[in-house]
């Protein structure tokens, strides 16, 4: 449990550089440069991400429930991961009037994600792994909406097409990991078998 912990603070702080720290991370750019800096920030990000998933992977061994979720929730979860790959995948097709309208898909995708897994997952490693991401990106949304609102940033559309763009692969990536992914990197086939 401790390196999932561990994973989660240090993924999850280098990500929150901007919410909590975005003094201290402008300085560290214009210090070191940007490339520099990406590159800490992704060996960072990745020695973050490790840990979480081998934290999580040892926490499930012998796993501390906190509750069983009915069968159904598996259901839920999967639809409610829909709408996340979709907005995932708005966060990268520019123009879209998804990101237009919610500004920051990646963080509300991430929130769909977590509370889908939440409701399907009751152990304490779930808690803290879903509920850690869930938590990150509620609070990172709101500071970056509110931090648009003050700076008059907007995010302009350019065209239903590239909606129907984001919407169709995300439905094919949500697809591929929940069939044919997922079983074998996550050790859980959402649809059974």
């Amino acid at each position: 449990m401790l390196a999932l912990i561990l994973g989660l603070l240090i993924f999850l702080g280098i990500h929150s550089t901007r919410l909590f720290a975005a003094d201290w991370r402008e300085h560290q750019v214009q210090r070191m440069g940007l490339t520099p800096w990406k590159a800490i920030y992704s060996l960072v990000s990745l020695i973050g991400l490790v840990l979480i998933v081998w934290g999580y992977g040892q926490a499930r061994l012998s796993p501390e429930w906190l509750w069983v979720s009915p069968v159904w929730t598996r259901h839920l979860a999967a639809l409610l991961t829909i709408p996340a790959f979709i907005l995932i995948v708005a966060a990268y097709v520019p123009g879209t009037h998804i990101r237009a309208r919610v500004g920051h898909p990646m963080l509300l995708g991430v929130k769909f994600w977590a509370l889908a897994h939440l409701i399907a997952n009751g152990t304490l490693a779930d808690l803290l792994l879903f509920g850690g991401f869930l938590a990150w990106a509620v609070a990172l949304f709101i500071v970056l909406r509110r931090r648009d609102r003050l700076a008059g940033i907007t995010y302009p559309a350019k065209g239903v097409s590239r909606d129907l763009i984001a919407i169709v692969l995300g439905i094919v990536a949500f697809g591929v990991f929940a069939m044919v992914l997922h079983g074998p990197l996550i050790g859980v086939r959402p649809f059974g078998g």
